[in-house]
């Protein structure tokens, strides 16, 4: 009994997950990821890393970017 019990919520599980939406990354998701790693004493610096971050994700650049692992 116990097992069957284990073999039915697995495929509730199961089911539940092919249902699921994959999220498409924003533009907006690259940048607080990319800034949040701009973390810096000088202020200059910190200007300089979110202006990085300001080019790398624009959008106008993602589009048809390919990112690779690494």
């Amino acid at each position: 009994m116990k097992r069957m019990r284990a073999v039915a919520v697995a495929l509730i599980l199961c089911l539940m997950a092919s249902r699921l939406e994959v999220m498409q990354c924003s533009a907006a998701d690259c940048y607080d990821a990319c800034s949040t790693a701009c973390v810096q004493a000088n202020t200059r610096l910190l200007q300089r890393c979110e202006r990085k971050c300001q080019i790398r994700c624009d959008p106008a650049s993602l589009v048809g970017k390919v990112q690779r692992p690494g």
